[in-house]
C-alpha cells in the first residue's frame, strides 16, 4: 500500500469509543481501529467481559482500556467519558456499535419490545453521539461518528418491523447530524451491514432454514469480519475525509435484487 493511503488510514493519537464492545462486531471493531494506531476505549456494561479483548490488543502491540457504560442509562455514559477525558483526553472516534435484536412478527410485537429495541439500537447512538459532540465542541476538536446501521435500516425484513425500524432512524439521524455538525469538523456516517454471523443470528444461520435463505440472496454467503474492517476505517479516518452523512451497505449486493 502507498504511504499515502497508509497515512490516510492511520488512527495514531486519536481516542476511539466502541459501544457493544464484549463480542461479535464490537469486539472486532475494537481490534481494528488498535490495528490502525488508535488508542480503544471498549465499552460494555460488565466489564469482566472486556478483559481478553483489552489484553489480545496489547499483547498486539495496541494500547486499549476498558470502560463500564450502560448505553441505556445517561449517567453511565457521562461517566465513562469523564473516566476517558481524565487518561487519555478527548474522543474523537466513536463507534456506535451496541445493539440488540428480539425478532417478531409485527401483529405479536409489544410495547415492551418496542422499548427494548428502539431504546438501544436508536435512542443511546442519540445519547452516545450528543455526549461525545459536546465535548468534541469544548475542546474545539473535530471528530468521526461511524454508526452502526444495518441493511434492514435500507429496506424492509420480514419478522423485523422494530429492529429495522430503529435501525432507519439511526439513518436518518446520521444524515440530520451530519448536516449539522460538519462546521464543527465532525464528520457522521452510517455503516449498514449486511448478514455477518455474530451471537444474536447464529443459531438461525447454522439451521436449515437459515441456510436456505443465504442461498436465495446474491452473495450466497454470510460476510467474514475482514470484509468491514476497512469499509469501518474509512469512515472512522481521514481517508474518508470527504464523505459525511451517507449510509453505506456492505453487504455482498444483498440489497441489489430485481424485482
Amino acid at each position: 500500500m502507498h504511504d499515502t493511503m497508509k497515512d490516510a488510514l492511520d488512527l495514531s493519537g486519536r481516542i476511539s469509543l466502541v459501544t457493544g464492545a464484549s463480542s461479535g462486531l464490537g469486539a472486532h471493531f475494537a481490534k481494528v481501529l488498535a490495528r490502525a494506531g488508535a488508542t480503544v476505549v471498549a465499552a460494555a456494561r460488565r466489564l469482566e467481559r472486556l478483559d481478553s479483548l483489552v489484553e489480545a490488543i496489547r499483547q498486539e502491540g495496541g494500547q486499549a482500556m476498558a470502560v463500564a457504560m450502560d448505553v441505556n442509562d445517561a449517567a453511565s455514559i457521562a461517566a465513562a467519558f469523564d473516566r476517558v477525558e481524565q487518561a487519555h483526553g478527548t474522543i474523537t472516534v466513536v463507534i456506535n456499535n451496541a445493539g440488540v435484536a428480539d425478532p417478531a412478527r409485527f401483529a405479536d410485537s409489544t410495547e415492551e419490545q418496542w422499548d427494548f429495541i428502539v431504546d438501544t439500537n436508536l435512542k443511546a447512538v442519540w445519547r452516545v453521539s450528543r455526549q461525545a459532540t459536546e465535548r468534541m465542541l469544548r475542546a474545539g476538536v473535530g471528530g468521526s461518528i461511524v454508526n452502526i446501521a444495518s441493511i434492514l435500516g435500507l429496506h424492509p425484513g420480514v419478522n423485523n418491523s422494530l429492529y429495522a425500524t430503529a435501525k432507519a432512524g439511526v439513518v436518518q439521524l446520521t444524515r440530520n447530524s451530519a448536516l449539522e455538525l460538519w462546521r464543527h469538523g465532525i464528520r457522521v456516517n452510517a455503516l449498514c451491514p449486511g448478514y455477518f454471523e455474530t451471537e444474536i443470528n447464529s443459531d438461525f444461520f447454522r439451521s436449515e432454514k437459515g441456510r436456505e435463505y443465504l442461498h436465495k440472496i446474491p452473495p450466497r454467503r454470510l460476510g467474514q469480519m475482514d470484509e468491514l474492517s476497512l469499509p469501518l476505517l474509512l469512515l472512522a479516518s481521514d481517508a474518508g475525509s470527504f464523505i459525511n452523512g451517507v449510509a453505506l451497505p456492505v453487504d455482498g449486493g444483498h440489497l441489489v435484487r430485481s424485482l
